[in-house]
């Protein structure tokens, strides 16, 4: 879970320095271009039958709401400070909860609705509506949260019937075409400089889901998610000694009101 945590934040870096000269769409395509490669070269190992699918249309949608995804966060790390990125991300399992009471059925219980109370009142603390200056990326972010819960249900759906390299494959296929013909109008030759940056997109991605799948394997949920918390503080510090940027106690604060829902829940959840 360390090595998931370390990989989420040399990827924010990554898209940061990149971001100094080039577009979202293209920090995307390269993402994309680089996980699709790692994914084929695994790919000889595994046989072609583990990306065999009959559910391509449902991997479609996950792709493009996963795209999606993925461009708010970009677009929230060039504008706003990494840590508030961070916080705001942990309200993913709150979406979550609430899509998969009305996507898969899922009992809403106590449990649930005290994450998502706390959920919302978390993100209300981090943006402070009303109070200082409030930067329009942050509801961004808030909706790229919402786009990863539901990539949250779609890979839960596919995982009944699919391989993780089915769905890590088919995710980066459909994506691929879709991000570079996007990017292409304001297309930046990537310069020698470039390449560590983008070489840390694509294999941080695909080492920070590896871990994380192999720490819900060999650990308890209850062990191995307070571990990811980690990642604030962590980030916080990077933001502070490398970009010069303010140190936000509130948005520790708003971060750990959402993680105590999400624990809360998931303890709960455990118990049962």
């Amino acid at each position: 879970m360390l090595g998931a945590v370390f990989s989420f934040a040399a990827m924010a870096i990554a898209v940061r320095e990149l971001g100094r000269h080039m577009g979202v769409l293209e920090i995307l395509a390269l993402r994309t271009g680089m996980t699709f490669l790692i994914v084929c070269m695994l790919l000889p190992g595994h046989g072609v039958a583990a990306i065999a699918t009959r559910r391509l249309p449902l991997h479609a949608m996950r792709a493009l709401v996963h795209v999606a995804g993925q461009f708010c966060w970009m677009y929230a790390l060039g504008v706003l400070t990494l840590a508030t990125v961070f916080a705001i991300e942990f309200t993913m399992p709150v979406w979550t909860a609430v899509l998969a009471a009305l996507s898969l059925h899922e009992h809403l219980n106590r449990a649930r609705v005290v994450q998502l109370a706390l959920g919302i009142a978390g993100v209300v603390v981090i943006l402070r509506p009303g109070y200082g200056a409030f930067h329009p990326a942050a509801l961004v972010m808030v909706l790229g949260s919402l786009f990863y819960a539901s990539n949250m249900i779609f890979t839960k759906r596919l995982s009944a019937t699919d391989t993780p390299l089915a769905v890590t494959f088919w995710m980066s296929a459909v994506q691929l075409p879709v991000t570079f013909i996007a990017a292409l109008p304001g297309w930046v030759t990537p310069a020698l400089g470039d390449v560590p940056w983008i070489a840390v997109i694509g294999a941080g991605s695909f080492a920070a889901h590896y871990s994380m799948t192999r720490a819900m394997k060999l650990a308890d949920a209850m062990v191995v998610v307070p571990i990811d918390f980690i990642r604030l503080p962590l980030i916080a510090v990077v933001g502070a000694m490398f970009y010069a940027e303010p140190f936000d106690p509130m948005v520790i604060v708003g971060a750990a009101i959402i993680f105590a829902g999400s624990y809360y829940s998931l303890s709960y959840e455990t118990r049962r």
